[in-house]
């Protein structure tokens, strides 16, 4: 799964509907530069063992900022960001 990690981070891209969707779903109203490097920086902290792959998605889980990240597996797009509860 490491390179899966590796793979993630060199290839995430985003549509334009997604900036909107994780403003709504964090109740946040930040930028699409700022959704960019505070993804990018949260997957790149996040480890290995929470990088889980099911089905054609990715789910990144971290903790520590209560984040989970979903990435289609074959395209690397940001599908959607939940809190974790």
């Amino acid at each position: 799964m490491g390179s899966c990690k590796h793979e993630i981070i060199a290839n995430i891209c985003y549509t334009d509907l997604v900036y909107g969707r994780i403003n709504k779903k964090l109740k946040s109203n930040l930028s699409n530069t700022e959704i960019e490097y505070h993804l990018l920086k949260i997957l790149t902290i996040t480890p290995t063992l929470d990088y889980v792959k099911i089905g054609k998605n990715f789910y990144v889980s971290n903790i520590e900022h209560n984040i989970k990240i979903t990435v289609n597996s074959y395209t690397f797009r940001v599908i959607t960001v939940d809190r974790i509860v």
